[in-house]
């Protein structure tokens, strides 16, 4: 079984030397994104027609961003993280209905790094990690069936600001 947010990885040799905030938001949306695309190589095995289509897109678009954000953290001075060899899944993959929503545990998971590397980057990077946040937002939708007002926001997705406060008021 495994979990689309692994737990904190066996520090990498870049961990020896301080990393910047900018790379460790990197480095943990890294290590989402490698338990994405395992997660996805399960949603595609529990699917089949279109459904595994669409893993298998889902699959292809987090490797691709796993693979620039390989390339991002080199850039910044950082030594990419590597996948385990496993993860834990949150709940047991029998059927096409738990491959589905696991998609949407791996995608809601997802936005929410994102969405903490938007908050923690700037110039360049901070326009990427809002493009990858639309993106997310974007790919989800097909999984849940409907889109959220405030991808990787779960506190605000789930029904707007602080407790007992109406919705958009902060």
């Amino acid at each position: 079984m495994t979990t689309p947010v692994p737990p904190p990885a066996a520090p990498s040799p870049s961990a020896s030397r301080k990393e910047t905030p900018l790379v460790a938001s990197l480095q943990t949306l890294l290590d989402a994104e490698h338990a994405a695309v395992y997660g996805y190589g399960v949603v595609g095995a529990r699917s089949d027609g279109p459904t595994q289509a669409q893993a298998r897109t889902s699959y292809d678009a987090h490797r691709a961003r796993r693979d620039e954000l390989e390339q991002r953290i080199a850039k910044e001075g950082g030594q990419p993280r590597a996948a385990a060899p496993a993860y834990t899944l949150p709940f047991p993959v029998e059927t096409q209905a738990d491959a589905t929503r696991l998609a949407v545990v791996l995608e809601e998971g997802i936005a929410a790094h994102i969405a903490d590397l938007v908050a923690a980057a700037s110039g360049d990077a901070r326009v990427a990690a809002a493009k990858w946040l639309q993106e997310a937002a974007i790919a989800a939708v097909p999984w849940r069936g409907a889109s959220v007002a405030f991808p990787g926001l779960p506190e605000k997705a789930a029904g707007g600001g602080a407790p007992g406060t109406p919705t958009g008021v902060s």
